[in-house]
């Protein structure tokens, strides 16, 4: 473990890494990098899944905050953003860098984690199911307007000086909307942070871009363990039609920023060629509705990270029937729909967020299908339906689980254990050394085998705290 800091860093004279969060875990993105110019943390994320990890959230972060001269966001996700806010209220003031983009989302993501966390304080407060009185959220909007001040935008493949000797290059990851690979370097050496890889077939973004010459790299392990399946267009259209034939509704919970926007596009395809019938769709995310904007605007302006063919699909974007949810009485209606339906609401895990409602009341009903879109960390709702629970524990009370839950796998834009490995052997020379990060033991455990058996690197799976020389 890293003990608590106080006052002023001690300058290294060699660059030195500590490993503050995404290992054994696939969230709370948290790497330090202390030189003998600065202190920079990449990535500042949340924890989420597990409670024994979430309470991280709730410790005092290993290094005094008021030392961190920098925050690098790979990209807007919460896993990598999320405790931003957090550390602007104990004391952070130093800049955060990341790209255009990202800041935009950043915005929409956090301000709606600080509504969620005071929403679900007050909630749980009236409602007595807290151990904790009173109920508090980790952080509150003006955390997150301090945070949010702190940010400044860097391009794509242009460096940025964050001291002398000490300079950050992003280039597009392909994963999310301003996601970034983040290449530091500091004094003499290189270290690559891949964040989250995308993949080659995402509708609106390029490929990961090939990583650079790097002395060490950070690598993420979401799939290290796994390859995704083919694509199966049909699996969306069945379960959606059998629904339909029950007159049950689907729930899709899909993350806001990007999912939201691919499972529309799908649902766009599959209506346009007859798939499906021709029912309602309803985005249910104030979160989601603002990332649609902050897309549709990116693409209009176009840029390195974008396939050519993204302009024309965001500004047609859009399925017959579409209509937003935009206030809780809304919402609410969508408990209990009239006739079939399909209902998109994040948080894409169903940790939080009005999908849990909509779960609530839908779970009962043999009629309805949930489908998930995305990868479900450990202890989550998304992870607990996933591995074929007959209930779940939403807002103090557990609801059977009867509604019919279907896997379709499409929809993920992480890369799995091959396209990692073919973005790694892309690299023009071998780095020192390859930490993997961002999985749970046995993915880290078998993408780092890969590494050492099919490219004959040195691989290694950090422990949490653990730290390391880079020289």
């Amino acid at each position: 473990m890293v003990n608590q800091a106080v006052g002023q860093p001690r300058r290294h004279e060699r660059p030195v890494m500590t490993f503050l969060g995404a290992v054994g875990t696939v969230t709370g993105s948290r790497f330090l990098l202390d030189g003998p110019a600065c202190r920079v943390l990449v990535d500042a994320g949340l924890y989420q899944g597990l409670k024994s990890l979430r309470r991280r959230n709730w410790d005092p972060f290993p290094v005094d905050p008021h030392t961190l001269d920098h925050v690098l966001l790979t990209h807007a996700h919460l896993d990598h953003t999320g405790y931003l806010p957090r550390l602007a209220r104990d004391g952070f003031s130093g800049r955060v860098s990341c790209t255009r983009e990202t800041a935009d989302l950043s915005a929409i993501v956090l301000r709606d984690s600080a509504h969620l966390q005071e929403e679900d304080a007050r909630y749980a407060n009236d409602a007595g199911f807290s151990r904790h009185d009173p109920a508090l959220p980790l952080y509150d909007n003006k955390d997150v307007e301090r945070a949010l001040g702190l940010m400044t935008c860097a391009d794509f493949d242009r460096a940025v000086e964050l001291a002398p000797g000490v300079a950050a290059t992003f280039r597009p990851a392909g994963h999310i909307l301003g996601s970034a690979t983040i290449g530091v370097q500091m004094g003499e050496h290189r270290v690559l942070f891949s964040g989250d890889l995308g993949r080659a077939h995402h509708p609106l973004l390029r490929p990961p871009a090939d990583p650079p010459p790097s002395d060490t790299i950070v690598v993420e392990s979401t799939y290290g363990d796994r390859r995704h399946p083919p694509a199966d267009p049909q699996l969306l259209a069945d379960a959606i039609c059998r629904t339909v034939e029950r007159r049950g509704s689907v729930l899709i919970p899909a993350f806001a920023v990007d999912r939201t926007e691919l499972v529309l596009l799908e649902l766009r395809r599959l209506r346009e060629q007859g798939s499906i019938p021709d029912i309602p769709v309803f985005v249910d995310s104030p979160m989601a509705l603002a990332a649609l904007d902050v897309y549709r605007s990116a693409a209009a302006r176009g840029g390195s990270q974008f396939r050519r063919e993204a302009r024309d699909l965001m500004a047609g974007l859009g399925v017959r029937g579409v209509q937003a949810a935009r206030d809780v009485a809304a919402s609410e209606r969508l408990n209990r729909p009239r006739t079939p339906s399909i209902i998109i609401s994040a948080s894409g895990m169903a940790t939080g967020g009005r999908v849990v409602h909509h779960l609530a009341h839908q779970l009962p009903d043999r009629r309805n299908t949930v489908v998930i879109t995305g990868f479900q960390a450990d202890g989550t709702r998304g992870r607990q339906l996933l591995e074929g629970a007959r209930q779940v524990k939403i807002h103090g009370r557990y609801v059977p689980v009867r509604a019919e839950i279907v896997d379709v796998p499409d929809f993920s834009v992480h890369s799995d254990a091959d396209e990692t490995i073919q973005w790694l052997s892309r690299a023009p020379r071998p780095p020192s050394t390859v930490y993997v990060v961002h999985g749970e033991p046995a993915s880290a455990d078998a993408l780092a085998s890969r590494i050492s058996a099919e490219l004959g690197w040195l691989a290694v799976v950090p422990s949490y705290g653990e730290r390391v020389l880079l020289d």
